[in-house]
């Protein structure tokens, strides 16, 4: 004979005095209560998910916009001098399996003029043919080409925004202020040297694309007096990562060299996103804690409601133990209800995110990012699995922990009391 399953009574009752209240009249306010606590829980948790994920998206948006230029890698001369033989170093790096492309390059300031207009740039020398290796610039051009950067002939391709302030286009010519000049009875007189535009790139990051002009390595090594390339630019197969990449190659170069990856490049931007991030998801979870501990309300009026049914189930020989985890398990299935429904509603909002923004601007006639304002124009959105996954297990654990003193107070409700009044 086999031995029929039977469920634990304390669970079928907990799941009656969760369903009960629907059906019932008399507890139709409790379920009311009931209901409110798990739509907070849900709406909280799903505006904690379609929070992170435009973060997300906007952090891995500005990203990839910014390694459109900078390289994952560079590898410098700590003196600030040109790198001896660099050819060698550059064959010694890409012996690195993970490494998939080495470009060397000359780094400087300078001040560039057309007429009235004055700005200080960047100053990269680059080598055309070997830049498509380390940077995506050649697939952003919007004039000119960066081949075009013929060496002797100084020419200079610049960022679009930075050739709008200046007033120039393709084949106008500027002229570069380099601070290093010479030293005359007068003082320190700067060199001056006279480009012609011969392109215009646009990668969409306005700090590059406003401050970034590029010549060739040649002309640079002359305007610069480096005599040869100050660095070398270093792609990775993986942009993630390039942190242990540069360490490994930090213990093969020699000491003078360093190598920098990007993301310590721009470490006090990333830690800015980071910190932003961590407090947006404090503060949304805290609207998630409020929501949660309604169930506190819901729970206190249910155990009120149920004092002569906690009363008969103790005289009938249920232990406290019994008794709390009855009311821990309707705690549970609501905490359970709101988080998941705030799950599923958070993640088919990040999820196509793009197409309901663009939806709602069409309806109302507006937009959020305006093009003239903002450089991303577009709501990004980049769900991932990580964030999900936390903001899910903070809920249930927020729902389980608002559970706690009610169902310990119906543990300790004693029969004779309860049933004095019945």
């Amino acid at each position: 004979m086999s031995a029929s399953f039977s469920w634990p009574f304390e669970l079928l009752i907990g799941w009656r005095y969760t369903r009960s209240g629907r059906r019932s009249r008399r507890n139709g306010f409790i379920s009311f209560i009931s209901a409110v606590s798990v739509g907070g829980i849900a709406l909280g948790v799903a505006a904690l998910i379609v929070v992170i994920s435009v973060m997300n998206g906007f952090q891995k948006e500005v990203r990839d916009r910014m390694l459109n230029v900078i390289p994952h890698i560079q590898i410098l001369n700590v003196n600030g001098q040109a790198l001896p033989d660099w050819r060698g170093v550059a064959q010694q790096v890409k012996s690195n399996p993970a490494v998939t492309g080495v470009a060397p390059f000359v780094q400087g300031q300078a001040l560039v003029a057309q007429g009235s207009q004055l700005q200080g740039v960047l100053v990269w020398g680059v080598e055309p043919s070997e830049e498509t290796q380390v940077s995506q610039i050649p697939e952003h051009m919007v004039a000119g080409s960066l081949a075009a950067l013929k060496p002797g002939d100084f020419g200079v391709v610049l960022g679009n925004e930075l050739a709008n302030a200046l007033g120039v286009g393709v084949g106008d010519q500027i002229t570069m202020v380099v601070p290093s000049g010479s030293i005359t009875p007068a003082g320190m007189i700067p060199r001056l040297r006279t480009l012609r535009v011969v392109g215009i790139f646009n990668v969409g990051h306005y700090e590059y694309d406003s401050t970034l002009a590029l010549v060739n390595l040649q002309d640079a090594s002359a305007l610069f007096r480096t005599g040869g390339p100050t660095g070398l630019r270093v792609q990775t197969r993986n942009m993630n990562d390039a942190p242990q990449i540069a360490q490994d190659l930090q213990r093969v170069l020699p000491p003078e060299l360093v190598a920098q990856p990007w993301t310590e490049q721009n470490r006090t931007w990333f830690e800015a996103v980071v910190i932003e991030k961590r407090m947006m998801f404090i503060i949304l979870t805290m609207i998630v804690a409020v929501a949660a501990f309604n169930l506190v309300s819901t729970l206190v009026m249910t155990v009120t409601d149920k004092l002569a049914d906690i009363a008969i189930l103790r005289t009938q020989g249920a232990s406290p133990g019994s008794i709390m985890s009855i009311f821990l398990l309707q705690g549970a299935v609501t905490g359970f209800l709101g988080t998941f429904a705030g799950v599923a509603l958070g993640c088919l909002i990040a999820f196509n995110l793009d197409p309901i923004v663009s939806f709602l601007e069409a309806v109302l006639h507006t937009q959020f990012l305006p093009r003239s304002v903002y450089l991303i124009h577009t709501m990004p959105s980049d769900p991932r699995f990580s964030d999900i996954a936390t903001i899910t297990v903070a809920s249930l654990v927020l729902s389980l922990l608002a559970t706690l003193y009610p169902s310990w107070s119906a543990s300790r409700v004693q029969p004779a009391q309860a049933l004095r009044y019945e």
